[in-house]
């Protein structure tokens, strides 16, 4: 049974290995600090958080999120430490709440790895408090306890860290910040919250449901701390590869074509089996519940086979501990012995791993074929059969996904339209690995080319009066990578070259910006100047900062910032390194962009669990004329529209 606790209550703990999970209303900071026999944190490596991941016996998240787990094995932890603090921290630098009054009460629950409750507590009574210590972990007379905590520092994680006793606190807070702040900007933005009533935030009225269709969608239930990822059993052995908060609202009949599932089997998965009002809309969450049943699912493997290697070394050292059981073959077969639970404890795993592996591929081939061409890729047949389409897209695939223990296992990334922030494919020797070993000039190229295949599909996704494409390139070295464009009449203009065209095209963006603002605060949109247009609008930059003075750096990050919210939207093409002279100025731009790469990297984040994924660009196939083809069709409606 699970004991809700109040402040200042203790409850034993039964078992070792735990979770603790967080569950907030508002992306939030979790660590956790190791302390003495006095509570004293003795320096910064006792302190586990998004730049520190790991400490013995311990595991945090590396970002900020609505949602944590973080990972404890307490026969792990140095004999030094007798008490564990878990902490909670609003970040400083995304522009989120600055104090916990502000959002809803976290809550906190301590779990057995089988996802068993222990205990739990909900953090309430706190207001100017942007840090908060929730509970403690503490040995007791050989054994482990919990302590509800609630303790809240209105000074956040620096006040917090001076009274554990922590030199160097406040560098030692802001240097989480900052971590947290990076992980931010590489992390991949989870789908929109939903209305209590189902609504996406931020889109139009919907159809009203029919009764059948009243289900209420995953997302907009409450959230469950202690929902477990895994796939339950079947009484027939088989396994239910649904994730627990993936739910469709009156599912879809199988498509003619799919034959029933089996007694004792899962159901064969089909196309748009997710929630949503429209097949669009039911494909995206789809592909979004697969990107994360795929990252639990490895999430749950990697956790396995670390606690198979970390039960290993410790009965090693238990057997060995004894000289006796260091010579003849006492110690020969303790190692046998405990390599062999190990591999027994893997194997499973990996069963299990695959077994999922095999349902999301399965998934994977069905949804593929299905998918409209703002979610295809261009070797999807979809795109021979293009037509210019009269309604704004919900998203945008610009890539792909995938994780080490499934290299064959794509997940497109899509990103929601509008966009929310600006795109930097980072040209840069420094990229990854793979850019390392590359030539400039060639990364280059593909960075632009890379650069086109986005605007082409953002031209192609939406009405032909809805989206402008802008070119800034100071020194005209785009000039092959952008003839697609060029040729095909696409462009608002011809590429922008030299300081004056730089600051052109940037003067007449920022003009835009500001007008839009005004009239949107004045409840006057009507009133805009006629020769401003209120559709979508994207600035290629190319060879950032070749061309740019302070004043137009200054205008550029202005449009970073300020321009999504009005439809004006970054897509750079830069070497950071390249601007290394500005120094930290430029921090917040880069951090305001998510940046990709021309090659395969796997420096992206999912926002369930914070693995690396691998991001594959998305590759025009070898001699296909795709991309002129669609061009031209938009093109050629661009032209219509304005007759």
């Amino acid at each position: 049974m699970t004991a809700e606790l109040v402040r200042g209550q203790n409850h034993t703990l039964p078992q070792t290995r735990l979770e603790i999970r967080v569950s907030a209303g508002t992306p939030v900071v979790a660590g956790a600090t190791l302390g003495d026999e006095n509570g004293t944190v003795l320096g910064a490596e006792w302190v586990a958080h998004p730049g520190a991941t790991r400490l013995p016996g311990l595991e945090v998240s590396g970002q900020a999120a609505a949602d944590h787990r973080l990972a404890a094995d307490l026969d792990a932890v140095p004999a030094r430490v007798h008490r564990i603090t878990v902490l909670l921290a609003l970040p400083t630098g995304i522009g989120g709440p600055v104090r916990f009054g502000a959002v809803a009460a976290p809550h906190v629950a301590v779990t057995g790895l089988d996802g068993t409750a222990i205990a739990g507590f909900t953090l309430t009574g706190l207001d100017a408090e942007s840090a908060v210590a929730a509970l403690e972990l503490y040995r007791r007379q050989g054994a482990w306890k919990v302590r509800a905590v609630g303790q809240g520092y209105a000074g956040g994680l620096a006040a917090m860290f001076t009274d554990q006793g922590l030199a160097g606190a406040a560098e030692l807070a802001a240097s989480i910040q900052d971590a947290v702040t990076r992980a931010t900007a590489r992390s991949v933005a989870p789908p929109p919250p939903r209305t209590p009533d189902g609504d996406r935030v931020g889109r139009g009225p919907r159809p009203v449901p029919a009764p059948d269709d009243a289900v209420p969608p995953a997302s907009a239930r409450p959230n469950d701390p202690l929902a477990r990822p895994t796939a339950p059993q079947t009484p027939g052995g088989a396994i239910d590869y649904t994730h627990p908060r993936r739910q469709t609202s009156a599912p879809p009949p199988p498509p003619p074509t799919a034959p029933p599932a089996e007694p004792g089997r899962p159901a064969r998965p089909v196309a748009g089996d997710a929630t949503g009002w429209s097949m669009e809309e039911r494909l995206y969450n789809q592909i979004w519940g697969m990107f994360e049943d795929l990252a639990r699912t490895t999430a749950a493997y990697r956790s396995a086979v670390e606690f198979a290697e970390s039960r290993m070394e410790q009965e090693l050292d238990r057997t060995l501990s004894d000289p006796r059981n260091r010579i003849g073959g006492a110690g020969d077969r303790a190692r046998e012995q405990a390599r062999a639970k190990h591999d027994e404890l893997t194997s499973r795993a990996r069963e299990a791993l695959d077994r999922d592996l095999a349902q999301l591929t399965a998934e994977s081939a069905v949804v593929e074929p299905a998918l409209p061409a703002a979610y295809a890729g261009w070797d999807n047949p979809v795109w021979h059969g293009y037509r210019v389409p009269m309604e704004n897209p919900m998203a945008l695939r610009i890539g792909d996904l995938h994780l080490p223990e499934a290299t064959g296992l794509r997940i497109p990334l899509l990103v929601r339209l509008p966009l929310e922030r600006g795109i930097w494919i980072d040209s840069g020797r420094t990229a990854s690995g793979a850019a390392a070993l590359g030539d400039a000039g060639q990364l280059h190229r593909l960075a632009m080319e890379s650069a086109v295949a986005h605007a082409a599909r953002l031209l192609a996704v939406y009405p032909a009066d809805e989206f402008s494409v802008h070119v800034i390139d100071p020194a005209g070295s785009a000039s092959g990578a952008l003839a697609p464009l060029v040729r095909s009449g696409a462009l608002a203009q011809p590429p922008a070259a030299g300081a004056e065209g730089v600051a052109s095209v940037l003067a007449r963006l920022t003009r835009r910006v500001d007008l839009v603002q005004m009239a949107i605060r004045a409840g006057a949109a009507d009133s805009l100047p006629p020769d401003v247009d209120t559709g979508q609008h994207l600035l290629i930059v190319n060879d950032f900062p070749h061309g740019f003075d302070d004043r137009a750096v200054t205008q550029l990050r202005y449009l970073a910032d300020e321009g999504p919210s009005v439809g004006v939207h970054l897509l750079m093409v830069a070497d950071r390194e390249d601007a290394a002279a500005y120094g930290p100025v430029l921090d917040p731009l880069w951090r305001s962009l998510l940046r990709i790469t021309p090659v395969p990297d796997d420096h992206l984040a999912d926002p369930w669990v914070g693995h690396a994924w691998t991001y594959e660009p998305l590759r025009v196939p070898p001699g296909s004329r795709v991309l002129d083809d669609v061009l031209a069709k938009v093109a050629t409606a661009r032209r219509t529209w304005r007759r």
